[in-house]
């Protein structure tokens, strides 16, 4: 089977490896140049497996006016006269409850778990150098009623399957000597030990160059204008380009990022996808200790994740706003953090600044599967955690295509699921 697969960041690749490895001819198409140009280039690296609890919990609804109000809050409402942000956000409101946020979190811990035992084989048996590390992960908290909720969190996913221990402050500071200098903000954390890290951009580039080399079809500089849908199918994939040619396949596989909303609406699907507005730097430090681990700091809302001789640093989710930029307080903040959390004094002077629209859904679940067009199957709506949940996703999707029973319930991710 001929399968075309709209997307080259880290789902839309690890869904066409897939593909491919299963004996399908596949065609990747992008508008970018190259893979991973938008979400998946500089994400916060951690393949964070067993922290996948969504955003939309009990603690967002009393913040709501400060969200709205407040200009540094790491989570940022910025108002539009948008329908369909106004509409996201009323569902997201909706599913901001604690039943909603456990459902969901069940799910996802199988998800991750999947994507667990697929991404790390693939990474270590074809060589792909993305600095991996299976270091785990520190969550660290300010002060004793998030380390008391973070308790509650762990003891749920312990009747889940997950392997969590919460820690101490002098614990913390042991498990990670990085977080030295920020011990006096430490009341305690979680620590995870089967979390990895990896840069995955460099996985995307690597990944493109094997499969090119497979004979994956990569087309780029061509924006997926339209599905051409003729009695419940797509016939072809309508594109702009010089020259360009509908793209026809016998599948398609919809992996477009914060696009997928707009392309999918003109196979007539109304799919609940808006951009979470994220940034990163990535740091060298001249001073101080390499983190061993992954790091969460929950008092900041950012994230450290070692790669080799760096670290990147990220954080903050914005809702609407400037979609384009990258504001100089958000990357002076991020390094703020890097100089209060890990102590650097100096850094190297290429701070490499990215930012990355992440396309959510308000439940927090990807959407995989069929589509209810007979030829069309989506793999969209990862969120902030794609690179987590890049290789379960596309898994699931392969699943599908082949019309086979998959590994774990396909349920909650099913494209009308709640």
């Amino acid at each position: 089977m001929h399968v075309c697969v709209i997307g080259a960041g880290v789902v839309g690749l690890t869904t066409a490896y897939f593909l491919q490895a299963e004996g399908h001819t596949v065609t990747v198409v992008d508008q970018a140049p190259g893979p991973a140009a938008g979400a998946s280039r500089a994400n916060g690296a951690q393949l964070s497996y067993a922290f996948v609890a969504p955003l939309a919990d009990a603690s967002v609804p009393p913040k709501l006016v400060s969200l709205l109000l407040s200009r540094d809050s790491p989570l940022k409402f910025h108002l539009q006269l948008d329908r369909s942000q106004w509409s996201w956000g009323w569902a997201f409101l909706r599913v901001a409850n604690t039943p909603a946020a456990r459902a969901t979190t069940a799910a996802l811990l199988q998800l991750s778990e999947l994507s667990r035992e697929f991404i790390e084989p693939l990474i270590e048996g074809e060589g792909i150098d993305c600095a991996f590390t299976r270091g785990g992960k520190l969550v660290v908290y300010p002060d004793t009623a998030s380390l008391d909720a973070a308790r509650a969190q762990v003891e749920f996913q312990a009747t889940l399957g997950s392997v969590q221990r919460v820690l101490g402050a002098e614990e913390c500071v042991q498990q990670e000597p990085a977080l030295a200098p920020y011990s006096a903000h430490i009341v305690g954390g979680v620590w995870t030990p089967t979390d990895a890290a990896a840069d995955c951009g460099r996985f995307c580039d690597q990944l493109a160059r094997l499969l090119a080399q497979r004979g994956v079809e990569f087309v780029f500089d061509r924006e997926a204008d339209r599905f051409d849908i003729d009695r419940g199918a797509v016939r072809a994939l309508v594109t702009s380009g010089d020259g360009a040619a509908p793209l026809r396949a016998d599948a398609y596989v919809l992996a477009a990022g914060s696009e997928s909303a707009r392309l999918g609406a003109s196979a007539g699907l109304a799919l609940p996808i808006y951009p979470l507005k994220g940034y990163s730097i990535t740091i060298k430090p001249l001073d101080g200790a390499l983190p061993r681990a992954s790091i969460t700091d929950t008092r900041r809302k950012v994230v450290f994740a070692p790669l080799g001789d760096r670290v990147r640093v990220a954080g903050f989710v914005e809702i609407g706003g400037d979609a384009t930029s990258i504001p100089p307080g958000r990357i002076g903040a991020l390094l703020d953090a890097a100089r209060e959390v890990l102590g650097y004094r100096a850094v190297d002077g290429d701070l490499r600044p990215w930012f990355g629209q992440r396309p959510a859904t308000p439940n927090g679940r990807p959407i995989l599967g069929r589509s209810g067009v007979n030829n069309l199957f989506l793999n969209v709506g990862q969120g902030a955690l794609g690179w987590t949940l890049a290789a379960g996703s596309a898994r699931l999707v392969c699943d599908a295509v082949a019309g086979r029973t998959p590994t774990i319930d396909p349920t909650p991710f099913a494209a009308q699921a709640g």
